[in-house]
């Protein structure tokens, strides 16, 4: 198993996914059981129950009955959690994504291998500063924005260019680090991913809940 970022040798990480499919909720936990500590959540309420600090990483459908994936990160996020949140979801991300609070965004159906790579990337970088990871979560909706949207779209809209100035205010803030970053091969090909706006970033394909 994969041991937790930044956290004494021999300590895996814990990964919460969040379906109200039972089916899938389970095949991403086989996937992902034998390099870290998964469990299981079948609703928004249920995943509330069992947030916790230990929780590295929860995986968040979005569309739930009663309490969607759009609340459960809101109040993850309200209640101070310091957890990484990976939306996988069948709702293609739209202007709304700019203000949520994840880390990383999987349009289903997603692929074994794609899972894995995503959970890898997205706990690597909670090792480090939370500018950098901050960084990485604006470009990342950058990018499937401009996957998603027109250029028209993007231009008319007041939240698209909003994010765009916020990712000038934090490149700046976070050069330094940013740069140190880039001299490791992996930083480096994801942020040229991402400033390309190229497909590096969760896939984007077609799919049902």
């Amino acid at each position: 198993m994969t041991e937790r970022n930044g956290s004494p040798p021999g300590e895996v990480s814990e990964v919460l996914v969040v379906d109200d499919e039972p089916r899938l909720a389970d095949l991403f936990e086989g996937w992902l059981a034998s390099k870290w500590s998964v469990s299981t959540a079948y609703s928004g309420e249920e995943a509330l129950e069992k947030v916790s600090e230990s929780v590295d990483l929860v995986l968040l459908d979005r569309r739930m009955p009663e309490q969607s994936g759009d609340d459960v990160l809101a109040t993850i996020r309200s209640q101070g959690y310091d957890t990484r949140v990976m939306m996988v979801t069948a709702v293609d991300p739209d202007f709304d994504i700019i203000e949520m609070g994840f880390d990383d965004y999987l349009v289903k159906p997603v692929s074994r291998d794609e899972l894995l790579a995503s959970v890898e990337d997205v706990l690597e970088r909670a090792a480090y500063e939370s500018s950098v990871r901050e960084y990485y979560s604006l470009v990342s909706k950058r990018a499937l924005l401009e996957k998603e949207k027109a250029e028209h779209e993007l231009n008319e809209s007041t939240a698209y260019q909003e994010l765009i100035a916020r990712i000038d205010d934090v490149a700046a803030e976070t050069d330094r680090t940013i740069s140190r970053l880039e001299s490791h091969t992996d930083f480096a090909d994801v942020f040229r991913d991402l400033d390309a706006g190229s497909d590096g970033v969760g896939s984007r394909s077609p799919g049902s809940d």
